[in-house]
C-alpha cells in the first residue's frame, strides 16, 4: 500500500495540470497503519528497515511535492494512518472519525507517527496519545490542530471538493512556492524564517503570475494565470 501510494503521488507530480491530491478510503477504516503480520521476527531486520524507510519516504513526499495534499477521512485513522493524516496539508473529516496511536499497547511505540503528530498537535496532547493509545474524537482532533475541518458524513465529499476547487483557482507556481516555503521556514528559528520568507516574497513578485495577480487587483478584474513558473522580471 505504501509503495502504491508513493507511485500514485509521484504520477505527474510535476505536471502543470495536477493542482491538488485528495487521499480517501472506502469502508469504516481510513487507515489502520502497518500490517503487524509484516513486523514479526520472521521477516527480519532488513525487511523491517525497508518498511519504515518506505513509510517515512511517503510521509515526507506528501509534504515535499509542489501541490497541496488533502486527507478526506471517514472513519478510523490509527498509528501510521494517523501519521498519514498529520502529514497531509489539509484534513477534512467526518464527525465519526477517530484518531489514535495505539502501538504502545501491542509493544511497538508509535515513534515514526510521533514525528508527524508531534508537529501537528501540542506536545502534551501528542504524549498522551502516544503513552495511552486512547483514541481522540474528530472534534478533539480539530481542537488540537490535527485536522482542518469536521463535517457531517453526507457532506464530506462536497466540503473536500470545495476546498480542492479553491486551490485550483489559484496559480500553481504560487501555491507550490508557498507550500515549499512554509515547510522550510517552519523548521527554522524566527529570524531565519523571516529571512527565508522575505526572500521568497521577492521571488514571488518576480513570477509572471505574481505580477498578473497584482495587475488584476489594481484593474479590478479576475487574474488570468499562466500556471507556469515563468518570470516577469529578474
Amino acid at each position: 500500500m505504501l509503495e502504491s501510494l508513493r507511485e500514485n503521488i509521484l504520477t505527474e507530480a510535476t505536471s502543470d495540470d495536477l493542482r491538488v491530491i485528495i487521499l480517501s478510503a472506502k469502508g469504516p477504516v481510513f487507515s489502520s497503519g502497518h500490517d503487524l503480520k509484516e513486523l514479526t521476527s520472521a521477516q527480519g531486520r532488513e525487511y523491517h528497515t525497508k518498511v519504515f524507510h518506505t513509510c517515512s519516504e511517503v510521509m515526507t513526499l506528501i509534504q515535499d511535492i509542489p501541490v497541496p495534499v488533502i486527507a478526506m477521512v471517514n472513519g478510523v485513522a490509527t498509528a501510521a494512518g494517523c501519521q498519514l493524516v498529520a502529514s497531509c496539508d489539509i484534513a477534512v473529516v467526518t464527525e465519526k472519525s477517530t484518531f489514535a496511536t495505539p502501538g504502545v499497547n501491542v509493544g511497538l511505540f508509535c515513534s515514526t507517527p510521533a514525528v508527524a503528530i508531534g508537529r501537528a498537535v501540542p506536545r502534551k496532547v501528542a504524549m498522551e496519545m502516544l503513552f495511552t493509545g486512547t483514541p481522540i474524537s474528530a472534534h478533539d482532533a480539530l481542537l488540537h490542530g490535527l485536522v482542518s475541518k469536521v463535517v457531517p458524513e453526507e457532506r464530506l465529499e462536497e466540503e473536500t471538493l470545495a476546498i480542492a476547487q479553491r486551490v485550483c483557482e489559484a496559480s500553481r507556481p504560487v501555491v507550490a512556492l508557498g507550500k515549499a516555503t512554509f515547510q522550510r521556514q517552519m523548521a527554522q528559528g524566527r529570524d531565519a524564517a523571516y529571512a527565508t520568507a522575505s526572500k521568497v516574497m521577492v521571488d514571488n513578485l518576480a513570477l509572471r503570475d505574481g505580477q498578473e495577480g497584482i495587475r488584476a487587483f489594481i484593474e479590478k478584474r479576475k487574474p488570468v494565470w499562466s500556471n507556469k513558473a515563468e518570470k516577469a522580471h529578474d
